[in-house]
Formats: C-alpha cells, structure tokens, sequence
C-alpha cells in the first residue's frame, strides 16, 4: 500500500463525516435559498405579515406530511392521505360544527379505519400502494355524500385557534416549530419511537427481538391517521369552510415534504424536523416564491417538481461523497 494510498484512507472518513452533514443540512438549506429568492422578489414579504399570509397554509401541509412520514417510516406509501384530509375537512365543516359529538366519533372511528388499514396490509402482505390508491376512493366519495357542494363552516373554537396571533412570532411558525419538536421527541428520542423506526429499518432483527411487527404497522398507520384528522381540522380553521375536493394535491405534497426533508422510501430513514421543513419548503415554493417570480399558474406545478428534482440531485451527489 503507498503512501498516497493512505492518505487517502485517512482523509475519507473525515470527507464523509462532512457530506453526512452537508445531507443532514440540505433541508434546511432549501428552505434558507427560498427565502432569499422570495426577500430578493419582495423584501416586503419578510415580515410578520408576510409570513403570516405566505405560511397560512403551510401547517395543514405540515401535519399531512408528518402523516405520510409515519407510514413511509414503515416502509409503506399512502396515496389516500389527500382524499382523507378532504374527508375530514368535511366533518369538521358540518357534523363536528352541528353535532360535536358525532362528529368526534367519526374522526375518531377514521383513525380506527387507519389503524384496520396497517393490520390489513400487513397481515395480508398487500400493497400499501394498492390498498391506500383504493382508499382513496373510499375517502373521496364519503366527502362527497357529506358535503356535496363547496360550504360548511368551521367550528368556532377552531377558528379561535387558528386566527391566534402571537406577539412577536407569526403563529405558522410557532405551530411549525412545535409540530417538529413533539414528534421529533417521539419518533428520534424515545425508545419505542426506535421501535417503530426499526419496523421499517430492519424488521428482522425487530422479530427476534420479541417485538409485534403487527403492532407497530398498526401504531404507524394510526399515527398517520391521527395527523391527517389534525391536518384536515386545522386546514378548515383556517379556510372557515369545507369542499370535498380541498385536500387532493396534499398527497404528493405530503410525498415531497417526507423526501425532501431527507426522509426515504426504504429503511425507516425519515426526520420529523426535516419533513417539517420540507413542508415549509413546498409552501412558500408553490405560491409566494413563484408568484413573485411571475410565473403563470399553469406552470407552477412544474416548477415544483423542477425544485424537487434539483434537490434530490444534491441528495445523490452527496450521498455518493458518503462512501
């Protein structure tokens, strides 16, 4: 072995350690090159206001992709979550307004259903794709028997607690900081949030160990579902009323947020914090940034996807840095 050989040896891990880094941060780098584009547009926008109006929607979307997040963490994909946030926005906007306590118990029944969904996939060694694609129907139709036409309204404890507005910090943000900081606690910090990780990184080594991979299937499905219920609650509070179709794009909105966030398809390899942030990402991309750029709506879709792509390119190159 020569001398440069060596060299090279000893500086690798060294190399490595910095792209794990550098990967850790791209998230939050995303989001940092957003909001300098979006001050350069606007320096207006980057005030208490500003991001007041520009993050309203941000923390539905949130809470959708921390919902897709558990379910990916198992190694699974929820293409309902969308329709399902649709379903629950018309339950709030009518039977949780008119009748609180049925509407409690269809909420909560929905995260039963989810629940149902994990044990089914599991037991029967479906695929999540399938079996959620089909869902999705399910959600979209029971949204639609309630609330066939755009209407409703929100509850008015629940409009209380989204118009809130903190002193000094607009209130998406403070929600958005402790979304990420509980399920970050949960999920990163605890031992059965390594559990329910491991389900999803080796599952294997879970089984000999003693663990249910049945319940842990179960818990992350009905986690998903519980943050979809908040998701679909919070997105009425804040649009007053309902509409069977006002959740649909948050699917792969939800989709993005994990994957930008450096979560991953395969091997429990999700961030609570980052999908946060990737949420905040897609938010303030999918309308303020490229409004301000002025570019038409039509288009604003694509745009998205050509930000996506340019990060998860960054994610591969780094990645390669890793080995």
């Amino acid at each position: 072995m020569t001398v440069a050989t060596l060299d090279r040896a000893a500086a690798r891990p060294g190399a490595a350690s910095r792209a794990r880094l550098l990967r850790a941060a791209l998230p939050a780098l995303s989001l940092a090159l957003v909001l300098i584009a979006i001050a350069w547009l606007n320096p207006r926008a980057i005030s208490y206001f500003g991001f007041s109006l520009m993050l309203n929607l941000a923390i539905p979307i949130a809470l959708a992709t921390i919902a897709q997040m558990f379910v990916i963490a198992g190694n699974e994909l929820d293409l309902s979550i969308g329709t399902f946030v649709g379903f629950v926005g018309c339950v709030t906007a009518t039977w949780l307004r008119d009748a609180p306590l049925l509407g409690a118990a269809v909420l909560v029944a929905s995260i039963g259903v989810y629940a149902l969904l994990g044990a089914l996939i599991y037991l029967r060694n479906l695929p999540s794709i399938v079996v959620t694609l089909g869902m999705s129907f399910v959600w979209q139709g029971l949204a639609i028997m309630i609330l066939p036409m755009p209407g409703g309204k929100a509850p008015d404890w629940l409009s209380a607690i989204t118009s809130f507005k903190p002193r000094f910090v607009p209130f998406p943000i403070v929600a958005a900081l402790i979304i990420a900081g509980v399920v970050h606690f949960g999920l990163m910090r605890t031992s059965y949030g390594a559990i329910l990780r491991g389900s999803g990184g080796n599952a294997a080594a879970l089984r000999r160990a003693g663990w249910s991979l049945l319940k842990t299937k179960v818990v992350l499905f009905a986690l998903a579902g519980l943050f979809g219920v908040l998701s679909g609650m919070i997105l009425i509070g804040m649009t007053t009323s309902g509409d069977a179709n006002i959740g649909n794009g948050y699917t792969l909105l939800a989709i993005a947020g994990v994957i930008l966030g450096g979560g991953e398809f395969t091997g429990g390899r999700v961030s609570p914090i980052g999908a946060v942030i990737g949420a905040l990402t897609l938010a303030l991309a999918a309308s303020p940034l490229l409004t301000f750029m002025r570019i038409p709506p039509d288009w604003q879709v694509a745009a998205n996807g050509i930000i996506l792509i340019v990060v998860l390119a960054a994610r591969v190159l780094i990645s390669r840095r890793e080995r």
